[in-house]
């Protein structure tokens, strides 16, 4: 199974969350190595040799970093083709606004998530049974808060961290039960 994990960070916190998904899939299946990848360093092609996608993004005034919306972008052509029906998809975000969900955070993960299924693929929830889902998940996916009570970047709590690899597992044995 060729897992990608496509993601933009301003500040380190999404690559963190990146990098827990991936210990996740791994823990879940050490056989899999899932390619972590900048959104400006991915391309259609690598969307299109995926099987299971994940998208990262922090949260930018209510929606994804420009990044991000590029790569949806370029890979609209994809869609006219229908390349990546049936692939399995996962979002995480991180953001520092103000509120419990961080301002913005849903807006962005529906928005990952409507790319995914605009594409004809399988996206992929968290279910609130899984570890870590109190401290950062979110039915759309992971999330993890890294602004402090001023708004300012603070990084992300450890506890984020394990939901965003408990979302990994998730995903990937969800993803094997269905490819």
């Amino acid at each position: 199974m060729n897992i990608l994990i496509a993601y933009h960070s301003d500040y380190g916190n999404t690559a963190r969350m990146a990098d827990a998904i991936a210990a996740g899939i791994r823990a879940a299946r050490p056989e899999a190595s899932p390619l972590l990848k900048q959104a400006q360093d991915t391309t259609p092609d690598d969307l299109v040799r995926a099987d299971v996608i994940f998208f990262g993004t922090p949260v930018h005034m209510g929606s994804m970093a420009w990044p991000m919306k590029k790569l949806i972008d370029e890979a609209g052509k994809l869609w006219m083709e229908g390349s990546l029906e049936g692939k399995v998809g996962g979002v995480f975000v991180s953001g520092g606004g103000f509120g419990n969900g961080g301002g913005g955070v849903e807006t962005t993960m529906i928005a990952l998530h409507a790319h995914f299924l605009e594409q004809g693929m399988i996206v992929i929830g968290f279910p609130k049974s899984l570890p870590g889902y109190a401290d950062g998940g979110l039915h759309w996916g992971a999330y993890g808060r890294s602004g402090n009570h001023e708004g300012m970047p603070a990084g992300i709590s450890d506890a984020a961290l394990v939901a965003a690899r408990s979302y990994g597992a998730h995903v990937i044995e969800t993803a094997a039960s269905l490819l």
